[in-house]
């Protein structure tokens, strides 16, 4: 592969990257560091000295304050020239004028990397400004040299929505450095912490649900959860136990699920591959949102067995998962909460081989670059 040097534009916090949306980039760029030169322009509000092994500079303004990084453009030339860069990515569309204008004056070609259609997040939201932000991100997108997007589905619409030439759009999707499903030892073992941990017996079953929880898709399933399906799920009379793992909780979420005696709620976790190896379900029941839902790929990277909606499985091939994801039609409790019972009552085969070759982070990057060896 022709080497090229990368810089990525990154307007938020990722480091420490403890959220999905943390993950999905730094993943990327640590992997892509290893086949071509990576250079990292941050927002201010990461650490000044991140764990990082590639340069890394922390000069932007969070994308929230648009119009001050301006006042970084000219840095950010300097940047490109000192570091010989021969493009930069641009993670979301929000930050997409500033690639306008500094191609102008680098004459370097800029990329979008979209995680989601942000137009459609601040619909769901109720944002009465949506319409016009959907105006700026295909203006964005359409001026950019190269887009990546998440999701096939994203891929496709934005093609035909936004006019793009395909020749100029690929996928890059989230991935996972797991190579193989855990094996039935380690699973086993991870459940019986799980049980002491709590101090539950051994029949209970444990279901699972993990998010940045001041996300509108993810509070809109605790919605779900706390609402539709635990009604449901006591009709089953057998013992279980939601466990629910996440950051940045409402003080008013909080009060609901520890009111709930049947949901655990863990808040933010270290590591959270012990829930993924013990639980015996993965719930997914998120309804909002377009892009790839990362906890679900963590899930099935597990070999969890998991139940999703239609909606929270955007981006997931079928056809990769087996028997391993079972999927409900959005808005259907009764048989979302019927698949849950069921997913937990047996042994599903494990997560072809193909779901792994496909979310292989090493595979998902070395197409990334032959793509931007195209710009």
């Amino acid at each position: 592969m022709r080497s090229i040097s990368v810089l990525g534009i990154v307007s938020y916090k990722v480091f420490p990257a403890q959220m999905g949306g943390q993950k999905c980039v730094i993943e990327f760029y640590r992997q892509l560091a290893r086949l071509t030169p990576v250079v990292l322009a941050i927002a201010k509000d990461n650490p000044v000295k991140p764990n990082w092994d590639q340069p890394v500079y922390p000069i932007l303004y969070h994308h929230k304050k648009g119009p001050a990084n301006l006042l970084v453009l000219f840095r950010l030339r300097k940047l490109i020239k000192t570091q010989q860069i021969d493009l930069f990515c641009i993670e979301h569309s929000y930050l997409g004028w500033l690639g306008i204008l500094l191609r102008w004056i680098t004459r370097k070609p800029f990329v979008i990397r979209s995680h989601n259609i942000e137009a459609h997040r601040f619909r769901d939201m109720q944002k009465a400004w949506w319409p016009l932000y959907q105006w700026y991100e295909k203006q964005v997108h359409r001026k950019a040299d190269f887009n990546f997007f998440i999701t096939q589905e994203d891929h496709d619409w934005a093609i035909h929505q936004w006019n793009l030439d395909k020749r100029r759009c690929s996928i890059l999707t989230y991935g996972t450095d797991i190579t193989q499903p855990v094996s039935e030892e380690d699973k086993l073992a991870a459940r019986v912490q799980l049980l002491k941990e709590n101090g539950l017996p051994a029949p209970t079953r444990l279901f699972l649900f993990n998010g940045t929880l001041d996300y509108l898709p993810n509070t809109d399933a605790l919605r779900i959860i706390v609402s539709e399906l635990l009604p449901l799920l006591h009709g089953y009379q057998l013992p279980f136990r939601i466990l629910v793992c996440g950051s940045r909780i409402s003080p008013q979420w909080r009060d609901v699920l520890q009111a709930c005696p049947d949901i655990l709620f863990k808040d933010f976790v270290p590591d959270i591959s012990l829930y993924l190896k013990g639980a015996d379900c993965f719930i997914n029941p998120v309804t909002l949102g377009s892009g790839i839902k990362i906890k679900q790929v963590d899930a099935l990277a597990h070999n969890l067995a998991s139940v999703s909606t239609r909606s929270g499985a955007r981006g997931i091939d079928t056809s990769l998962t087996g028997d391993t994801l079972q999927l409900v039609d959005d808005y259907d409790w009764p048989a979302f909460a019927e698949q849950i019972f069921r997913q937990a009552n047996r042994t599903p085969s494990p997560v072809p081989e193909s779901f792994y070759q496909f979310f292989n982070w090493g595979q998902i990057v070395q197409k990334a670059l032959l793509s931007l060896q195209t710009v």
